[in-house]
């Protein structure tokens, strides 16, 4: 059995909680392993899969200091033990050590993301603090929902790069709806992928895949309360 450990707890001492999932697929080898937490590597066929399922467990798992032991045998199945440090009292998902000012008009965000889960995840950090989300699943949707709401759109949080029209033509066609409206953009590509293929430039408010939603909350506030007017960007 060929058995992969992507990162080991600092304190073996600690209490943890350990999840366990576990398939009775094809397996890996070992080629296979050695990359599988790398962004956007995949084993499936073009168009089928973006290989950033494994990278964001694996670096939610490392934010929240915790580990994951993969033990994988070609043609027997794989075993995920994920370890995670115990706590003894509920944490708020939400707290923050900063202080922070809840909209009182209840901003509206557009939110642009192909990605059912990562859609949600942020739908999910965005509702409880206030902000009224509107969700697309691609650029079109996008600019259809802009085109029928009726208030002003504080925020396109959009992907940078998606199927068909990507973020920054996005919000180009969007300000031409709505000039007023900011922009920030998120992706788990690399800084030099993102300017090979959309020229972004190192100026626009950016936030890396994956994210934690105390680091997205931050990014988010950061980019409405920012100085000048929306046309500073782009």
């Amino acid at each position: 059995m060929t058995t992969a450990t992507a990162t080991v707890p600092a304190k073996r001492s600690a209490p943890y909680v350990l999840l366990t999932v576990s398939d009775t697929g094809l397996g890996m080898d070992e080629e296979t392993m050695a990359r599988m937490f790398e962004p956007f590597f995949t084993t499936k066929d073009l168009g089928k899969g973006t290989g950033l399922g494994l990278s964001t467990v694996y670096g939610i798992v490392q934010q929240l200091g915790g580990c994951i032991t993969v033990h994988s045998q070609s043609g027997r199945g794989t075993t995920f033990e994920i370890y995670l440090p115990r706590v003894e009292e509920q944490p708020s998902l939400f707290k923050s050590t900063e202080s922070e000012t809840l909209p009182v008009a209840s901003p509206i965000i557009l939110v642009v993301e192909d990605e059912i889960t990562v859609r949600s995840l942020i739908e999910d950090i965005l509702k409880p603090q206030g902000y009224v989300v509107l969700s697309a699943e691609n650029s079109q949707r996008a600019l259809a929902l802009a085109s029928e709401e009726t208030r002003q759109i504080k925020l396109l949080i959009t992907d940078v790069i998606m199927p068909g029209m990507p973020g920054p033509e996005l919000a180009t066609q969007l300000r031409q709806l709505r000039p007023d409206t900011r922009v920030l953009y998120m992706s788990g590509y690399s800084s030099n992928e993102i300017v090979r293929r959309t020229q972004l430039g190192n100026s626009e408010p950016f936030i890396q895949k994956p994210f934690t939603p105390q680091e997205f909350s931050k990014k988010v506030r950061e980019t409405l309360n920012a100085k000048g007017a929306a046309d500073d960007h782009l």
